[in-house]
């Protein structure tokens, strides 16, 4: 198994869409980035510690490969604003990518440049691609929070369509897919 740690706005929607990917054993959220030891959601919100609310995903890599995990993350969160996701607004919902080793960071570099390369996007990517110093487990009621807590406002307008967005998308890589062909 591997690690990837990635911030892409607010951990419940990324342990959301994660969470569903064939080769994914764990997603946990958390924090990393910043400067204060073990912080809490409520410092993080300050936006003052410099941590993102990151996934850390623990994978199978002859399932499913990072570089399948960083099309995942590219697609399912505006990597063009700065500090923002929709009306998440702050350093921790920044698009960030914490790899683990060199062959994470040459990756997630390459992968920038092709996406610039080819204008995906209209804007300018403005990812962070820096080293995974230290990652924080968030506290025990962030766990699941989609599946706990589906009706909620939050996860109904924003969580609800991003994943039907994303699961017609990587269909074919969802662990439901995975399920089906086994019977």
């Amino acid at each position: 198994m591997n690690k990837a740690t990635m911030g892409s706005g607010c951990f419940w929607c990324s342990e959301a869409v994660f969470s569903e990917l064939m080769g994914v054993a764990k997603v946990e959220p958390g924090y990393s980035g910043g400067s204060v030891p073990n912080p809490t959601y409520e410092q993080v919100c300050t936006d003052e510690t410099g941590h993102a609310e990151v996934a850390q995903i623990t994978f199978d890599p002859a399932t499913i490969s990072y570089r399948e995990l960083l099309e995942v993350f590219f697609s399912t969160h505006d990597p063009t604003t700065p500090n923002r996701q929709g009306a998440d607004v702050g350093s921790q919902y920044r698009s960030v990518i914490f790899y683990h080793d060199e062959e994470q960071k040459k990756e997630a570099e390459s992968m920038v440049r092709e996406l610039t390369s080819e204008k995906v996007f209209r804007n300018p990517i403005v990812t962070q691609v820096v080293p995974l110093v230290g990652f924080y487990p968030a506290e025990d009621y962030h766990r699941d929070y989609y599946r706990r807590n589906s009706s909620q406002p939050y996860c109904q307008a924003v969580i609800a369509p991003k994943l039907t967005k994303f699961r017609a998308h990587f269909q074919t890589k969802l662990k439901r897919a995975e399920q089906t062909a086994r019977g």
